[in-house]
């Protein structure tokens, strides 16, 4: 062994024990007399001190971050730095062992307030990750994932890992697809999720699975989304209904939470919004409860307006207490966010003043009428502020309406600080109107195509598809979608049916689903599941507001591995392979 050791734990009650310590270099300070080096593992930071004018010498040659073996004696510190648990000891070299030597001169500092360019930190993400809040976050990431599996394991779920060499399959994003040598024009997908695989455990008879899954999609990245793949913890329960799913969420949730942060944290059970009152209320199907303004619709209030802007839309109105307070610069900064960042054509806001009169922005175009009800009907008082969205579109203006209310309670500070809310959204919409290449509207899935609908086989036979609603539900915590879930389609019957509705004939279920498809004829239980992201779990934990912050090797914003160099050409060897050509494209 390299250490007696490890860094951080010595103390006063090590003294004149003759150690061994192993680190790298955080820092030397050449006094002339004494050297003094801070040596730093994963546990912690250790002063060493060289007065031996030999090893001085060599200490002299070294570097930061390189990486030393340490011979010496602990004695207690003359001046003591009782911030560190070793702040009352030092080590006293009698030997340094060089175990591996680091280059002169770094591409940035490691443990540095500095900002660093996020493209050189991941090109070098082996130095990054010595970052002392960036490892901690890592080794956070660790006990999280023990926790979960602790717990999963506490509620009788078996762990049961599924292929990553899958079928291609449609669950919302493009697949990875993956050649085969042996069978020449033939492809795996990586597993957006384990979808099918879990849904056909229950079929098997395993009462309940679970297990850290790695998903792919080929999804643009963004600042709470990885690219590429991203891990889940992937749950399925036999003979479960939607609540029996939701106490499991709510179990593992509180029991994570709580243990790793010491902010507030909802107890269960979570409060349930329905899908088209969340898109009514908040303008989002993944609202943030922190924030405490809420969207009305106004539209009726306004059904006799002459304001042209007005006239035909559908309006919608969020009511900012006390924010008459704020000067015309903030209301003009906020319809310059409306039109440039929402795709709004404008944003309508007045005040209602202490006299009880409204003023500023449309003022004129609020009547004595439009003013009763506003103030009977929607809560408006003296001293608020009131934000106008409107579009011919519902789902445009609610859309808009919900980015307003988000900046709103940004730049007003409004959010409620140190605290957890949580969410289920449910009732889901089964289906949604798309394109198709052409450009034609057409039914598709909303969300999860493997959902089992409510109503069952009656409510897809006579019921319009887009009023049909779905047992699917989704975690929404502080702002952030934490995890997706369903009861299953168990039905043979009732899943051709769905499918139907989006487009797919019987003989596109058996070619797409065949092995889900034939085991639904063999007597399968009701099942239900959802599935929590691992990465934006612990993100909010972290108190992260980058999701590769918390991931050990993360890809950049282009969805590039700057540090292993992927994607990456290969080889025509390679191509020919698995009977692949390669055609370059016109510049």
């Amino acid at each position: 062994m390299y250490r007696t050791h490890n860094l951080g734990e010595l103390n006063i009650k090590n003294i004149n024990e003759e150690v061994e310590l192993a680190g790298w270099i955080q820092k030397i300070r050449n006094l002339g007399g004494m050297i003094f080096i801070d040596l730093r593992d994963e546990f912690g930071i250790t002063q060493i001190v060289v007065n031996d004018e030999e090893i001085q010498k060599q200490a002299k040659s070294l570097n930061t971050e390189s990486c030393i073996h340490i011979f010496g004696k602990v004695v207690e510190r003359a001046s003591k730095n009782l911030k560190i648990p070793t702040g009352e000891i030092e080590v006293v070299a009698s030997k340094i062992e060089v175990l591996g030597e680091c280059k002169s001169v770094l591409p940035f500092e490691v443990n540095t307030d500095q900002e660093v360019r996020e493209d050189l930190r991941l090109e070098y993400r082996f130095l990054d990750l010595r970052n002392d809040k960036l490892h901690k976050t890592i080794l956070l990431r660790s006990k999280i994932l023990k926790t979960l599996r602790d717990k999963m394991d506490e509620l009788g779920f078996s762990e049961i890992q599924t292929p990553i060499l899958a079928n291609s399959s449609p669950e919302g994003a493009r697949d990875y697809l993956v050649p085969s040598r042996i069978h020449p024009g033939e492809f795996y997908a990586l597993p957006q999720a384990p979808q099918q695989f879990k849904q056909l455990l229950m079929v098997s008879g395993f009462n309940k699975y679970f297990q850290i899954a790695p998903c792919f999609r080929d999804e643009d990245p963004r600042a709470d989304r990885a690219p590429g793949e991203f891990y889940q913890l992937d749950f399925e329960m036999s003979f479960a209904t939607q609540e029996d799913v939701f106490k499991v969420i709510e179990e593992l949730m509180v029991h994570t939470y709580t243990k790793f942060t010491d902010w507030k944290v909802d107890e269960a059970p979570f409060i349930k919004i329905p899908y088209r009152e969340a898109m009514e209320k908040y303008g989002i199907d993944k609202p943030d409860l922190r924030n405490p303004l809420i969207i009305q619709d106004v539209t009726t209030a306004f059904e006799n307006t002459e304001f042209n802007a007005f006239k035909g839309k559908v309006i919608k109105m969020i009511r900012v207490p006390n924010g008459g307070v704020q000067g015309r610069k903030f209301f003009d900064s906020m319809t310059e966010f409306a039109v440039a960042e929402c795709g709004a054509k404008g944003l309508a806001w007045s005040k209602l003043e202490e006299s009880g009169e409204f003023a500023g922005g449309i003022a004129k175009f609020i009547t004595e009428e439009v003013k009763k009800e506003l103030l009977s009907n929607y809560n408006v008082k003296a001293g608020d502020a009131v934000f106008f969205i409107a579009d011919e579109k519902l789902e445009k203006t609610q859309k808009i309406a919900g980015l307003v209310r988000i900046e709103l309670g940004k730049r007003l500070d409004l959010i409620e600080k140190n605290v957890y809310k949580f969410c289920f959204i449910v009732d889901f919409p089964m289906y949604e109107l798309a394109e198709d290449e052409e450009g034609n509207e057409k039914i598709d899935f909303c969300h999860n195509p493997f959902s089992m609908p409510q109503g069952g086989l009656e409510a897809l036979s006579t019921m319009n598809p887009l009023d049909i609603v779905a047992y699917q539900y989704d975690l929404v915590c502080n702002g952030y979608e934490m995890a997706s879930g369903a009861v299953r389609n168990h039905n043979p019957e009732i899943m051709v049916k769905a499918f139907e509705i989006a487009g797919y004939s019987e003989e596109d279920v058996k070619t797409r689903f065949g092995a889900l498809y034939n085991a639904f004829q063999y007597g399968t239980p009701p099942h239900a599941g959802a599935a929590p992201g691992i990465d934006r779990m612990v993100m909010l934990i972290a108190d992260s507001q980058n999701i590769r912050e918390v991931i050990a090797f993360p890809k950049n914003k282009k969805a590039r591995d700057l540090l292993m160099g992927a994607p990456s050409k290969v080889s025509e060897e390679q191509l020919r392979d698995v009977h692949i050509r390669c055609i370059e494209e016109n510049k």
